[in-house]
């Protein structure tokens, strides 16, 4: 997994790794990895989580807002 990069220092997102078609992220205080796919996310939100992944920021809140229960 790649550790997220955190640029706001205010993130519950400890690390991710990206496929082609779904994420992995894993949280502070979980041993869990949450799968993120576009089955189940769809193609727009796991895209835009997987920007948001790269760039190190906004992917707690975009999960939080928009994709919290729809992880596979």
């Amino acid at each position: 997994m790649i550790r997220y990069m955190n640029r706001r220092g205010n993130s519950n997102v400890e690390a991710y790794f990206i496929f082609e078609d779904r994420i992995f992220v894993k949280f502070y205080g979980t041993s869990r990895i949450y799968v993120y796919s576009t089955r189940k996310a769809g193609i727009y939100h796991v895209n835009n989580m997987k920007l948001l992944a790269v760039r190190g920021y906004g992917l707690n809140s975009y999960i939080n807002l928009h994709c919290k229960y729809l992880y596979d």
